[in-house]
């Protein structure tokens, strides 16, 4: 369930995919569908909290941009103040994610961290945490699924869609595995 007001003193959101050299309305660089949507929740809760904002994310490949960067630009277009804004670039997975976010909290004095990203993502993001020693609450967007799905018979046909899902699913189920037994 998505917390209704979540208490914290910042708010972390973890990338997720980034296309380097496409033309966006402010600048070039746009994030990728999942990281869309995290931002997004993020933005929205900055303007219920009044927090500031901890972007985590870096550029994974030599064709996508720096995640953490182009979420800057997306909030700062969007009247978010720099001084409320903080970057973490060097992440490429999300166990760095939360090692380099931890060592910015750490630094920075914050304690109460809330965790945004997706919800299918959200129990190893929180684990990775766990492993650096930061208690997170988490704070799950872009759902893929409902919380009551109805079944439907056409949901069983072939789909090119359905077999990414599932796909995402059991690869976020294995790598929390490696993560909780082999990190």
């Amino acid at each position: 369930p998505v917390p209704g007001a979540p208490q914290g003193d910042v708010i972390i959101m973890l990338g997720g995919g980034a296309i380097a050299d496409v033309q966006d309305v402010d600048g070039t660089g746009m994030l990728a569908q999942s990281p869309s949507s995290r931002l997004l929740a993020v933005y929205r809760l900055h303007l219920r909290t009044h927090l500031p904002i901890l972007l985590s994310g870096g550029q994974v490949f030599s064709d996508t941009g720096s995640e953490a960067e182009i979420a800057r630009r997306v909030l700062r277009s969007l009247g978010v103040p720099d001084d409320m804004i903080y970057v973490e670039t060097r992440s490429l997975t999300t166990g760095q994610n939360a090692r380099y976010t931890a060592e910015i909290l750490r630094r920075e004095g914050f304690v109460h961290p809330i965790l945004v990203t997706s919800a299918f993502h959200l129990p190893r993001a929180v684990l990775n945490f766990e492993k650096q020693g930061i208690t997170v609450t988490p704070y799950p967007t872009d759902f893929w699924v409902s919380g009551d799905p109805q079944l439907y018979l056409i949901k069983f046909a072939p789909n090119a869609g359905v077999l990414y899902t599932n796909t995402v699913y059991f690869q976020e189920k294995l790598r929390t595995i490696v993560t909780r037994y082999l990190e």
